[in-house]
C-alpha cells in the first residue's frame, strides 16, 4: 500500500466499469486522481464517492479523440498536485460486429479511441514524466489482442495495437519510467451494449452474465503494478475469467 499512498494518478474513461473500480480502489489506498470521462454526470458521481471517502479527486471531462482534452487532463494533474505519476489510458470502446456489416463508422471510432486515444495521451504525459525523471504509463488493452474471434476482427485489430505501441514506449523508456499493459477477459461491465448488431450485442451479453469477473479484479491487477518499487516494472498482466477459454 505504501507504493501507492499520494501517487498523482490520472485515470481516462473513469465514469464507469474498470476505470470507476480502478478510481475507487487507488483512492481507498491513498492515491490522489485526477479523473477524465466523456460523460460528466458518471463522473462526477465518482468524485463525489471518493471524497465522501475522505480521498481526494478532481475531475474533466475528457474525450480521448481530441488530443487537447488529454494535454488538459494531464495539466490538471500538475496545477493541483504539482505533478503527475501515473497515467491509466483505459478509455475504449468496442463497437463489435462482422465485417459483412461494413459498420465503417464504428471502425473509426474503434481506431480513434483505442488507438489514437492512446497515443495522445503518451503524446501528453510523455514530455511530463521526462521532466520529472519518473513516471508510469498503464494501458487497458484486452485479451482480444491474444486470440482474434470471428465479430472482433477491428477491435482485435486495435487492442493488438494498443499492446504494440506499449511495447515499443517500454523499449525507449529508459530506467526511469515504466509501462504496463493489463488485458482484461470477459468482465461485467457494458461493454456489449456498445455493439449495434443485436445478435452480436446478446451473445456477448449472455456470455457476460455467465462468466465474467467483476471490474475490481482488472482494478487489483492495475494497483499490483502501480505499487511495485520505482525499479520493478510490470510489463504485462493478463487477467480473465478461469471459464472463459
Amino acid at each position: 500500500m505504501h507504493g501507492i499512498r499520494d501517487k498523482v494518478v490520472a485515470i481516462t474513461g473513469a465514469g464507469s466499469g474498470i476505470g470507476e473500480a480502478t478510481a475507487l480502489l487507488l483512492a481507498e489506498r491513498g492515491a490522489r486522481l485526477v479523473l477524465g470521462a466523456r460523460r460528466s454526470e458518471r463522473l462526477e458521481a465518482v468524485v463525489s464517492r471518493i471524497k465522501e471517502a475522505g480521498g481526494e479527486a478532481v475531475r474533466l471531462r475528457t474525450d480521448v479523440t481530441r488530443r487537447d482534452d488529454l494535454r488538459a487532463l494531464v495539466a490538471l494533474a500538475g496545477d493541483r498536485f504539482g505533478r503527475l505519476d501515473v497515467l491509466v489510458s483505459n478509455a475504449g470502446v468496442g463497437t463489435i460486429s462482422p465485417l459483412d456489416d461494413l459498420r465503417v463508422d464504428e471502425w473509426d471510432r474503434m481506431v480513434d479511441v483505442n488507438v489514437k486515444g492512446l497515443l495522445h495521451g503518451i503524446g501528453a504525459a510523455l514530455p511530463v514524466f521526462r521532466a520529472q525523471g519518473s513516471g508510469h504509463f498503464v494501458t487497458t488493452a484486452s485479451t482480444a489482442a491474444f486470440r482474434v474471434v470471428p465479430n472482433m476482427a477491428v477491435y482485435a485489430g486495435t487492442k493488438l495495437a494498443v499492446r504494440a505501441i506499449c511495447e515499443g514506449l517500454r523499449q525507449e523508456a529508459g530506467e526511469c519510467l515504466r509501462v504496463t499493459t493489463v488485458s482484461p477477459g470477459v468482465t461485467a461491465t457494458d461493454f456489449a451494449e456498445a455493439s449495434t448488431n443485436s445478435q452480436v450485442r446478446a451473445e456477448i451479453t449472455a456470455m457476460r452474465d455467465r462468466i465474467a469477473i467483476p471490474p475490481d479484479a482488472i482494478a487489483r491487477a492495475i494497483a499490483f503494478a502501480v505499487e511495485q518499487p520505482p525499479t520493478v516494472d510490470v510489463n504485462e498482466i493478463v487477467v480473465r475469467p478461469t471459464a472463459q477459454s
